[in-house]
């Protein structure tokens, strides 16, 4: 293994998913972003980890609302609402395409539909509810173990699913990924699940419940881009993990209300 290499593509992985600079160095080749798929998750945990310092400040001036919805803001400014944009997008398509090709044209298409609209404010306003009502440590810790465990669920879609478009901007990161690349994301993205309150003993029921919701929902959402469109898109990644970010939020706020 050859850490420049493997540096290069971490900042690969960086500068694709978030708008921070990256050193000039890094450059850029095709290969390199299908390389740096197994650090997507890590950069994942860095993004909520830049979320949850500032929910911590805030609550210092502002309430929980406030202070969520300032962290909220903080990511999406980071990331460009990169995987939002591809929840409006799946949402528009599969909820307004008839045939294949009439749901990827939709897909395509830069416009926000009422369908993608909807979505989108369901879907912030669900996250800002859920994370307001938790207690502030772990509303912090969850933010962490979602964005890093989401984008390894996510991209878990590149080992089993065949990439639909012949090109894209995520035609790049859409090769197969290898067991070992797999591998590597999981352990970037998935072990934050066991510590959903903070340092302490790890929680392997809630992180094995969470799995297994996951697991669950992965499938489904495998089994419907494959019906509707025959794989996936960068847009059909960015739908996931969204879904699956939602989700350990709302687990973890079951978990706690049970």
């Amino acid at each position: 293994m050859n850490p420049l290499a493997e540096l290069r593509y971490f900042f690969t992985a960086l500068g694709y998913f978030t708008r921070v600079p990256v050193p000039r160095w890094v450059g850029y080749e095709p290969h390199y972003l299908n390389a740096a798929a197994r650090y997507f998750p890590l950069v994942g945990v860095l993004i909520g980890a830049s979320s949850a310092l500032v929910y911590l400040a805030a609550l210092r001036a502002f309430p929980a609302g406030v202070a969520v919805l300032l962290s909220m803001a903080a990511s999406l400014l980071m990331t460009g609402a990169f995987h939002e944009d591809g929840l409006a997008d799946c949402v528009d398509a599969f909820g307004g395409g008839y045939t294949r090709e009439d749901v990827l044209s939709i897909m395509h298409d830069s416009r926000i539909g009422a369908f993608g609209a909807i979505a989108l404010v369901i879907a912030l306003a669900l996250k800002w509810q859920t994370l307001a009502a938790l207690p502030p440590l772990r509303a912090a810790c969850l933010m962490i173990a979602a964005h890093g465990a989401s984008r390894a669920w996510a991209i878990s879609y590149l080992a089993t699913l065949d990439y639909v478009r012949t090109t894209g901007k995520a035609k790049p990161v859409a090769q197969r990924l290898s067991g070992p690349a797999l591998l590597c994301a999981a352990l970037f993205g998935l072990p934050w699940l066991l510590w959903p309150g903070g340092p302490g003993a790890p929680d392997w029921r809630f992180a094995a419940l969470t799995c297994a919701v996951l697991l669950v929902l992965r499938f489904a959402m495998g089994r419907y881009f494959v019906r509707r469109i025959g794989g996936y898109t960068g847009d059909c990644l960015g739908f996931a993990q969204q879904i699956f970010e939602l989700s350990i939020y709302l687990v973890g706020l079951a978990w706690i209300s049970s």
